[in-house]
């Protein structure tokens, strides 16, 4: 995905942050303030899905020439996904 893409999504979030800030400033409703909250997290959540899956195509579409520091790359990118997959 486009750099530029990516860093529209974040801006988009620190928005809706700066709103949530707000709400909390007016003390608004609980549970609206955790709609919003949702929302934040699940686009930074698509963010990292989208940065992670780059990082792992590449590491498939242009191995490294040792083996066995390609295996640990692809090992590493797995077990972050599913770390974060466990959360």
């Amino acid at each position: 995905m486009e750099r530029e893409k990516l860093i529209m999504r974040l801006k988009r979030s620190e928005g809706q942050l700066r709103g949530i800030q707000k709400m909390l400033e007016e003390e608004r409703e609980c549970m609206d303030i955790i709609v919003q909250l949702t929302a934040v997290r699940s686009s930074i959540n698509r963010v990292m899905e989208l940065i992670i899956s780059e990082h792992f195509y590449d590491c498939l579409a242009n191995p490294l020439d040792d083996p066995q520091k390609q295996k640990k790359r692809i090992e590493k990118t797995v077990q972050y996904l599913v770390r974060e997959h466990d959360k």
